[in-house]
């Protein structure tokens, strides 16, 4: 009985998604059809309404499809201004326009994984969620502890989401089709296959409780770098329970006084790369909507389902390539590295300088040590000259699977420090956090930073 009505499911969304694509195929060839006497201005105006309109279709039909289809929307809206911006602001609205489970169905869910009435588990609970997503939504709850009462967060999944992503995996590249059609900037391919990988493993918040786990104890007690503790006795693999955390969104953070955007913006900038180069680890699914701010640069960093985990060799090359292109400036090495990679081709028809210039604009923010003030021109610029498959020289470039991430993290916070305005010397910031560097604290935070981490080598011995 369940196969045959999950076989129902797995039909009925694959259906809706065909019945997107053969809607935006019409418009696509009605449009066309429409151009062959149109004017260069009406062609123009032609071409973005159908923009509008194939954006709008694929978000609309995202956000009623929880699973991997409304995940890999949401994962492609962050990417912000290297997107069309029709697509850009319907893929936008996923972050927080998600519909929410039903008050009784949520009670359902957690009644029958935890084993208890809701009202025995908490002294009181919203029921009103405070964060909807793509496999769960979040809750404000005070819970009744052997130690008195404590306020939480409680993220519950939506019941059928498992067999729903079992449903999207199998359509997930029908879904990069969509969302690359008429977007030639957008090339979904490695993310769609590297989420193939991941998201299972979304599915499990146990999974999630420790990873989340392992990042709080990394960063306790962090001078501006919070994660919250998991209450891992209340948890399940569909319940997941942790400290609740006040402070303030990205819309707000973005009303503030530049020095506090400048503090955000470093707190993040430290947190991605310490993460990446100290921990081998980091976040796979990085956008503002997982921070939550606190006046003096402080930073509450939320959901660890999709966490990257790095092996020693990936760090190294990843190491080598930062070494080669930034530091020494050995163009020669770095194309060496690349190719064993696999990101150029072996063969391309390109001198090493050529080359070097093409991937140069990725490192230009740390390639010389200067003051610099992010602005979302620059930060633009950077992504869509990732996503520009027009270069002669992209034709040969590819983005490995084990790059994919890298990619994400690094255009995720570059976009996010466009649209803080942040400034400061980032050269100097990522000596302090590159392992082949070490370098002395070059600001503030820095030596707060490095006193936490003298405190911490203390406690250790």
């Amino acid at each position: 009985m369940k196969k045959a009505i999950a076989k129902r499911s797995r039909w009925k969304r694959n259906s809706r998604l065909a019945r997107l694509g053969a809607r935006i195929g019409l418009a696509h060839a009605g449009t066309s059809a429409r151009k062959v006497f149109a004017s260069s201005a009406r062609k123009e105006e032609l071409s973005r309404a159908r923009e509008m309109k194939t954006a709008q279709q694929v978000a609309d039909e995202l956000g009623n499809m929880k699973g991997a289809l409304m995940k890999l929307g949401q994962m492609a809206s962050y990417l912000d201004d290297g997107l069309p911006e029709p697509l850009r602001l319907a893929l936008g609205q996923l972050q927080s326009n998600a519909p929410p489970m039903s008050v009784e169905l949520v009670h359902a869910e957690i009644e029958r994984e935890l084993g208890r009435p809701v009202a025995d588990i908490f002294v009181e609970f919203d029921d009103e969620p405070i964060a909807a997503a793509s496999i769960g939504q979040v809750h404000r709850a005070i819970l009744r502890t052997a130690d008195g009462e404590r306020a939480v967060a409680v993220k519950v999944q939506y019941p059928g989401v498992a067999e729903a992503i079992d449903a999207d995996l199998r359509t997930a590249d029908l879904l990069g089709t969509l969302l690359a059609f008429g977007f030639k900037s957008l090339n979904p391919e490695d993310m769609v296959a590297e989420i193939k990988d991941r998201l299972r493993e979304e599915l499990d918040y146990s999974k999630e409780a420790q990873n989340q786990q392992q990042f709080a104890d990394f960063y306790r007690d962090h001078p501006f770098i919070h994660v919250p503790e998991v209450l891992h006795e209340f948890s399940t693999s569909r319940i997941l329970i942790t400290e609740l955390v006040s402070g303030h969104s990205f819309a707000e953070l973005l009303t503030w006084q530049q020095e506090e955007r400048d503090k955000a913006g470093e707190a993040i900038f430290r947190f991605v790369f310490r993460s990446l180069y100290r921990f081998r680890a980091f976040n796979g699914d990085p956008h503002p909507g997982n921070y939550i701010f606190h006046k003096g640069g402080k930073v509450t960093f939320l959901d660890f389902g999709l966490i990257k985990h790095f092996t020693v060799e990936e760090m190294e090359m990843f190491q080598g390539m930062v070494k080669a292109a930034v530091l020494d400036h050995d163009m020669e090495s770095y194309r060496r590295i690349i190719e064993e990679a696999g990101m150029l081709q072996k063969d391309a028809p390109f001198t090493t300088e050529e080359a070097g210039d093409y991937f140069a604009h990725f490192y230009e923010p740390v390639r010389e040590s200067r003051e610099m003030a992010w602005t979302t021109g620059y930060a633009t610029s950077i992504v869509r000259h990732t996503f520009d498959r027009t270069s002669a020289i992209a034709q040969y470039a590819t983005v490995p699977k084990s790059f994919v991430f890298i990619q994400r993290i690094n255009l995720g916070l570059y976009a996010l420090l466009g649209q803080l305005g942040s400034s400061g010397n980032f050269r100097r910031i990522s000596e302090e956090l590159w392992p082949m560097t070490n370098a002395a604290p070059s600001t503030p935070m820095g030596q707060l930073e490095a006193n936490w981490l003298d405190s911490r080598h203390e406690n250790n011995k």
